[in-house]
């Protein structure tokens, strides 16, 4: 499963490992081959996509700026 307009590194498919839910916004753990990768996102999405622990997805990352400390 991937969606082809967007880069193929920019995806991360993986299985939902947990999903924490408040009344407009749920932040969702989800378990991929490179790790976890951490959503925040409406409550509604997550009624209106099904979504639940176990769920197969693709995390898709957009990121337009990286920032870059030296420790």
């Amino acid at each position: 499963m991937s969606i082809q307009a967007i880069n193929v590194r920019n995806q991360f498919r993986g299985k939902i490992h947990s999903i924490t839910e408040d009344e407009v916004l749920s932040a969702l753990d989800i378990e991929t081959p490179s790790g976890i990768v951490s959503s925040v996102i409406t409550t509604r999405s997550v009624r209106d996509l099904g979504l639940v622990v176990g769920s197969e997805v693709v995390a898709l990352v957009k990121a337009t700026e990286v920032s870059i400390a030296k420790l």
